[in-house]
């Protein structure tokens, strides 16, 4: 491993925003059981372990994101930031077959959880990402993000709202060597996982493609593991393999 590369066994703190949901409480659980500093922050809070401090969040309020920021800056710098939040269907919102399906209001939620969210999440904790040693901003993704790949049309909505956090995570990675050299900055897509997310979409998928949260959330930090500064800006998928825009 060359001195540039992150090792998830050498986190001491990692923030897991969306750790209630299915892939990011099952990060954060295996951050725990490596021994990591784990500070699980979303909207539901929860219960705190030895090495899991609870927190609220809600990505859709700069207050709320900025709150939360308060209580860990006076605390060591962080190694690890995975925002593992998504929207793909909700209160009547659902991926769009067609282009006379979707509205502004379909939009505006979509861009909301899957992009403007974490880009807030990005400016109000980069601050606290560590500067002396590799560390790792991540920001749970999907591959039908991306414009090249799409071949089957659809799902607008999601489609853009995932193409934007991509842009946004590139971009953040040429701000973010100015002023953290060793930071990888990256999206990643886990596959599809058995969760309330991808529920009503799982018909068809082979079982050996259906991952269990704690199997994607291993693949997730597998791939964190190898990374280092020549990945950040990448779209990388859960076996490690790049994703094309």
């Amino acid at each position: 491993m060359n001195e540039n590369q992150v090792s998830a066994m050498r986190f001491k703190r990692a923030v897991v925003v969306g750790a209630s949901g299915g892939i990011g409480a099952a990060l954060a659980s295996a951050l725990v059981d490596q021994g990591v500093v784990v500070h699980a922050l979303s909207r539901r809070g929860g219960a705190a372990t030895t090495k899991l401090v609870a927190g609220t969040i809600d990505i859709e309020d700069e207050t709320s994101i900025a709150a939360a920021v308060l209580v860990l800056s006076a605390e060591e710098p962080i190694d690890l930031l995975v925002v593992a939040t998504g929207l793909l269907h909700a209160d009547g919102i659902a991926p769009e077959k067609s282009y006379r399906h979707y509205s502004s209001a379909s939009f505006e939620r979509y861009f909301a959880v899957n992009a403007t969210g974490p880009a807030l999440v990005a400016k109000h904790f980069l601050p606290l990402l560590r500067k002396d040693r590799p560390s790792v901003f991540a920001a749970l993704s999907a591959r039908v993000g991306s414009i090249s790949d799409n071949r089957l049309g659809g799902w607008y909505g999601y489609r853009a709202s995932k193409a934007a956090l991509n842009m946004i995570v590139k971009t953040l990675a040429v701000e973010i060597a100015r002023t953290h050299p060793q930071a990888a900055c990256v999206a990643l897509h886990p596959g599809t996982v058995a969760t309330d997310l991808s529920q009503p979409f799982q018909r068809g998928v082979p079982a050996e493609k259906l991952f269990s949260p704690e199997t994607a959330a291993k693949h997730l930090l597998d791939v964190i593991s190898t990374l280092n500064v020549s990945n950040s800006g990448s779209i990388l998928a859960w076996d490690g393999t790049e994703i094309t825009p």
